[in-house]
């Protein structure tokens, strides 16, 4: 395995292991995963502390029932994670808050989602841009909506990281649905919006029409060796790997010896085999994303502001929400029956 990989996959873990301590409470330990995820890309370790005097401000400057405030949103740690990882937080708040707005004002509903899209929005841009880009991620969401008729509602990263890049609204819905169609042989057995939602990251990559071959050689290597990623919620993290300048063969080992790791440490062993691709494939997209733009060439990133990282990490979130709130409904329907 990769030097990096295997460093930043232990530190992610330790962070795991830690967070599970110091938020016992929270109920979701994908929400405990996701914080250590954030503090992982950023070679950090975890801070409790600082997680939680996040969380205090962001408290102490919203309403009761703001989907910032802990407790309230699956949103809110991962905001206050993301948030105790940068400096000036109260003036980033206020961004955020702005930026929230903004995205409500263009008609996105209010959402887990939402929160992390506005925190995308403040850390991507400058806040004159906010309204711009509040517009452009509606233009895409509604433009996709016109076209592709059973676009998810609650599509708001992917439309604000949209928003964020530099794809001409018209040129960039062209290009979703034309990659749309193109997928949809090949996945067939997966839902609509998870097939779109791998359109909007190929998109997002600013790849040629060779990345979908890639896609669909990696798809076949990781088949042959029984390692699906082709799966309903891992579906966009095939899509990030097929968009590294890294050979198949490399990827396959890398995600086996991941998977294999995580599957061996307390409190990854209950989650699914698909939970734990999901947390490898983000760790080794993050590697191999940030080598290849230090040796000037960025190909997986070069067509927008936001690049794979925040490709990355939107994804999870994403996924991850997708995840608990299908959770939610089911322990909402055996609860009633």
């Amino acid at each position: 395995m990769n030097e990096s990989i295997a460093k930043r996959l232990t530190l992610f873990v330790e962070n795991s292991q830690s967070s599970t301590r110091d938020f016992a409470w929270t109920a979701w330990p994908q929400i405990r995963h996701l914080m250590s995820l954030m503090y992982a890309l950023e070679d950090r370790s975890i801070d409790s502390a600082a997680i939680k005097e996040s969380s205090e401000l962001m408290k102490a400057n919203t309403g009761m029932f703001s989907i910032f405030r802990s407790g309230i949103g699956i949103s809110s740690l991962c905001v206050a994670a993301k948030l105790s990882l940068q400096d000036s937080q109260e003036r980033l708040f206020e961004d955020i808050l702005t930026a929230y707005d903004r995205l409500r004002d263009a008609k996105f509903r209010a959402s887990d989602q939402l929160a992390l899209s506005a925190f995308l929005v403040a850390t991507n841009t400058e806040r004159h841009n906010f309204k711009k880009v509040a517009d452009r991620a509606q233009v895409f969401h509604e433009g996709l909506r016109g076209r592709l008729w059973f676009l998810a509602q609650d599509d708001a990263v992917f439309s604000s990281m949209l928003g964020l890049s530099d794809m001409i609204p018209s040129v960039g819905i062209e290009r979703i649905e034309e990659l749309h169609e193109q997928l949809k042989p090949e996945f067939r057995w997966r839902s609509r919006s998870t097939v779109q939602n791998l359109a909007q990251v190929l998109a997002l990559g600013g790849k040629t029409d060779d990345a979908l071959n890639c896609l669909f050689d990696l798809n076949k290597a990781l088949r042959a060796e029984k390692m699906r990623l082709d799966k309903e919620y891992t579906l966009p993290a095939l899509g990030t790997l097929s968009l590294l300048p890294v050979d198949n063969e490399t990827l396959i080992r890398d995600l086996t010896e991941a998977q294999e790791y995580l599957k061996g440490q307390k409190g990854f062993r209950s989650l699914s085999i698909q939970e734990r691709l999901l947390f490898a494939a983000a760790v080794i997209s993050s590697v191999y994303a940030e080598e290849c733009t230090q040796a000037s060439s960025a190909s997986a990133a070069n067509s927008t502001t936001v690049g794979i990282v925040n490709i990355v990490i939107a994804q999870q979130i994403a996924i991850m929400i997708s995840i608990m709130n299908a959770s939610i409904a089911a322990s909402t329907v055996a609860a009633s029956a």
